[in-house]
């Protein structure tokens, strides 16, 4: 057993063992810097204006509360409720290597399981505060251009990472995930550490 690799999830097994997958080119199941910078590139545009739009209002010191937010969101929130569940985390290390949250120290164990309705609920609020916040400082400001301009790229950004970063993601039970079935049960049936608990959990692969 590979004591980085203590799950034995294909994610975190040499390159070689990927032949003859029939899941590698539908999703993105092994760590690639051009993946991660794609989401930040996603993320970036919305993150500095809102930034500018914040200070232009004249509540700058509002972004030391964003900040903060996202430090707890990003490193012990989410980081229990999503991303405990993705493979990504399985690996025997302490920090993150993924395709999004990548550098998060890991407080939690990992949890082979799908999220629980109760997590996918937690993570939206949380994800909508996160978004929301920057746009109450702005209207109070009456920074409106920016505010329009913020929410645009925020609309775009997340579109874009759900068209082409969500419908990839092994992150399966993440609420934003769109993988298609088939491609989610054949991973499962290369990971049987993953497959024993999603069934035990109630999932059937192949129906």
């Amino acid at each position: 057993m590979d004591p980085k690799n203590p799950f034995n999830l294909c994610t975190w097994k040499p390159e070689s063992a990927c032949e003859g997958c029939e899941t590698g080119a539908a999703i993105n199941c092994r760590h690639n810097w051009g993946d991660l910078l794609r989401f930040y590139a996603c993320f970036t545009p919305f993150g500095v204006l809102a930034i500018i739009g914040v200070i232009r209002a004249g509540y700058g010191l509002w972004l030391w509360g964003w900040l903060g937010y996202a430090v707890l969101f990003f490193f012990v929130w989410e980081s229990r409720i999503l991303c405990s569940h993705c493979p990504y985390y399985a690996e025997n290390s302490l920090v993150l290597h993924c395709l999004a949250n990548h550098g998060v120290i890991k407080l939690w164990r990992y949890h082979p399981e799908p999220m629980s309705r109760f997590e996918g609920v937690q993570f939206m609020i949380g994800a909508g505060i996160l978004v929301l916040f920057p746009f109450l400082p702005m209207i109070l400001g009456g920074e409106w251009l920016f505010a329009a301009l913020t929410g645009a790229a925020a609309l775009i950004g997340g579109a874009v990472i759900y068209r082409t970063i969500c419908s990839r993601c092994v992150n399966f039970s993440c609420p934003a995930n769109h993988v298609p079935k088939q491609i989610v049960d054949a991973y499962l049936v290369r990971n049987p550490a993953m497959r024993e608990a999603w069934e035990r959990s109630g999932y059937v692969i192949g129906k």
